[in-house]
């Protein structure tokens, strides 16, 4: 029997010790990796709620909507769970771009600092 004729069963995800996953924002069409932040179970709860994207900034300390101040929101189609149950991949329809500072994705240097990434909006306009 393969893994499709299997009954899907949820999937328990395991937040680990400190209570977040990461999840990476991954295009639905195109593949583009958009960005990669971490995910709460609150966070999941309001994903799985609303069709957005929501995430847990470590920084900030709270849940985080994303696209909230900017518009620059996360429609998910799919959230997927890895082998391990320890990592999201959200397949999403992205408005705008995904990272704050104005790029499509968050992915857009390389690591010798050549930008290769489109710069989609001024988040001076925006934040």
């Amino acid at each position: 029997m393969s893994d499709a004729d299997a009954e899907a069963e949820p999937i328990d995800v395991d937040f680990g010790e400190d209570g977040l996953v990461p999840a990476v924002a991954q295009d639905a069409d195109s593949g583009e990796v958009l960005m990669l932040a971490y995910v709460s179970p609150e966070a999941l709860a309001r994903t799985r709620e609303t069709g957005e994207a929501h995430y847990y900034s470590r920084s900030r300390e709270e849940l985080w909507h994303k696209g909230g101040s900017s518009g620059h929101t996360q429609s998910v189609r799919e959230v997927r769970v890895d082998c391990d149950a320890d990592t999201l991949l959200y397949l999403v329809e992205q408005t705008g771009g995904a990272c704050h500072t104005g790029h499509r994705s968050c992915f857009h240097r390389t690591i010798d600092g050549e930008n290769v990434g489109e710069r989609v909006f001024d988040p001076d306009e925006v934040y």
